[in-house]
């Protein structure tokens, strides 16, 4: 299948490192023009310099914002100009007891991995409805349907991005534009190497330590392994084509299997 992006922006939030990174690389490497978003300067430039290593050029545009705030929000639109493309990717994750996880938390958690995602969209919805093309990406979690006991907190705000992108998706209806969340399964990033440290032994070599996490952790996983954030950007990228013009308000997963069953 033959994905060419060639004159569509894409704005990909939290895109300095980990699977964010690899969804801009994906988008830009398919002809998008590509905003990579990060809270400073520095790392968004560092950033958009591998980037441009990795695919020998590449159409990128430094995004420093932090689209936890309003103004955030609306400086990294006003940088990237008409999106055509709207990944959420931005989220927070650690562990914590349930019963210690106190209000100001959940309300962080709230605000980063659901709020700036929804203030996103109504930002560039409309746009995208006018031109009769978009597509918005929410990049969800196993977690959101199977909620893990060491960070509810994070499991309940995935299932309330499930919600808006169904929501949103309905806003949509028969305008051209595509709204989905990508439920994305345990992944392999920095991140979460240091979650899979807080878990297990840290004396243990990484394939090892990986190994015990899923077994001990996440064994409903049917790849018996982590996910490569490259292979998350795979599906983000074929759902931002032409291609995907019938797959809207759902929930399409890619976690290697873990959620056991049939429907999400």
């Amino acid at each position: 299948m033959l994905i060419d992006l060639t004159g569509r922006t894409a704005l990909v939030t939290g895109s300095t490192q980990g699977i964010g990174l690899a969804i801009a690389a994906g988008l830009a490497r398919a002809g998008a023009r590509v905003g990579v978003n990060g809270r400073t300067a520095e790392r968004v430039a560092a950033a958009s310099d591998a980037l441009r290593a990795e695919l020998d050029g590449g159409d990128l545009v430094d995004v420093a914002a932090d689209v936890t705030s309003a103004e955030g929000a609306a400086r990294a639109v006003e940088l990237c100009g008409e999106v055509d493309i709207l990944v959420n990717n931005l989220g927070i994750f650690g562990a914590e007891p349930a019963l210690e996880i106190g209000d100001e938390e959940w309300r962080r958690y709230f605000d980063v991995n659901v709020l700036s995602a929804v203030r996103l969209i109504r930002s560039c919805l409309p746009g995208m409805i006018g031109r009769g093309f978009g597509r918005v990406l929410n990049i969800a979690s196993d977690s959101a349907v199977v909620i893990p006991i060491e960070m509810v907190h994070y499991g309940v705000s995935k299932t309330a991005l499930l919600a808006v992108s169904r929501g949103f998706a309905k806003e949509a209806a028969g305008t051209g534009v595509t709204v989905n969340a990508v439920i994305a399964g345990p992944t392999h990033t920095g991140g979460v190497e240091d979650f899979v440290y807080s878990l297990v032994d840290r004396a243990l070599p990484w394939d090892e330590a990986q190994r015990e996490f899923m077994r001990a952790h996440r064994p409903q996983s049917l790849l018996q392994r982590l996910i490569e954030p490259e292979e998350i950007a795979n599906l983000v990228v074929y759902l931002s084509s032409a291609q995907a013009s019938a797959t809207t308000g759902g929930a399409v997963r890619v976690d290697g299997g873990y959620v056991d069953s049939i429907l999400p």
